[in-house]
């Protein structure tokens, strides 16, 4: 199956995720939030990760020329912010405003805009996969029914979106030899690993009160990385990520 009808078959997929949520409706606003002042802090500074306007992104697939490529690339960043706004609901139902800017989400931001659509998902990629496990600790750990709900939402989206980047990356490192391949992987590694790091310690204590030490977290989210990169260099294990 050629690329273009893989991503006319994600356009249908992140159609078909945008319907569910309108039947489903939103949470439930009018309960109250209670979370722990450090596990807001993280929140607040996630909820900016999520909120960017994806214009860079879209246009660099719209360069690549594939169509249904650059709607579902739209279709996607409408997710990210429809993220951003669950995530600010949850702080006004907790009592805590939104941040205007994180120094974080400014160098992440940074590295995305490097020349290239590769490069660009190759960061974003980190993103997500830290987003897994982020908010699978926020549905479970956080003790409180309207942040579980908001977190479960936002974790069905990341599942699909790392296939769905991964389908493009494969495409991208089809294209280099078995050394290119292996430098490549290298240096995305050595990225994610200071990545997940600075989360790491950055959202160490909020970490902690949902149940996972730091340690646990950064191992985790490599396991999920690994899987990731498995999927997208040797067009491998792309079932791992597959939504149901």
């Amino acid at each position: 199956m050629k690329d273009g009808a893989d991503f006319a078959t994600w356009v249908a997929r992140f159609e078909a995720a945008a319907a569910r949520r309108r039947a489903d409706g939103d949470p439930g606003w009018r309960r109250s939030a209670c979370l722990h002042r450090s596990v807001l802090a993280s929140i607040q500074r996630f909820q900016v990760g999520e909120s960017g306007d994806g214009a860079a992104l879209i246009a660099k697939a719209d360069e690549a020329g594939d169509d249904a490529y650059s709607t579902a690339v739209r279709l996607f960043v409408g997710e990210e912010q429809n993220h951003a706004r669950l995530l600010a609901r949850l702080l006004s139902a907790a009592g805590a405003p939104t941040l205007p800017g994180h120094w974080s989400d400014t160098v992440f931001v940074r590295l995305r805009r490097m020349p290239g659509l590769r490069r660009e998902l190759m960061v974003l990629m980190i993103a997500e996969v830290i987003a897994l496990r982020y908010y699978r600790a926020l549905r479970d750990g956080a003790g409180d029914p309207l942040a579980a709900d908001v977190a479960a939402r936002i974790l069905a989206d990341e599942e699909r979106h790392v296939s769905f980047h991964s389908l493009r990356l494969s495409g991208s490192f089809r294209h280099l030899n078995a050394a290119g391949r292996v430098v490549l992987a290298s240096l995305w590694w050595c990225l994610m690993l200071g990545t997940v790091t600075v989360v790491a310690v950055d959202h160490g204590l909020a970490l902690r009160c949902l149940g996972l030490s730091r340690s646990r977290f950064v191992r985790d989210v490599c396991a999920l990385f690994r899987a990731a990169v498995s999927a997208s260099v040797r067009r491998r294990g792309l079932s791992v990520f597959e939504p149901g």
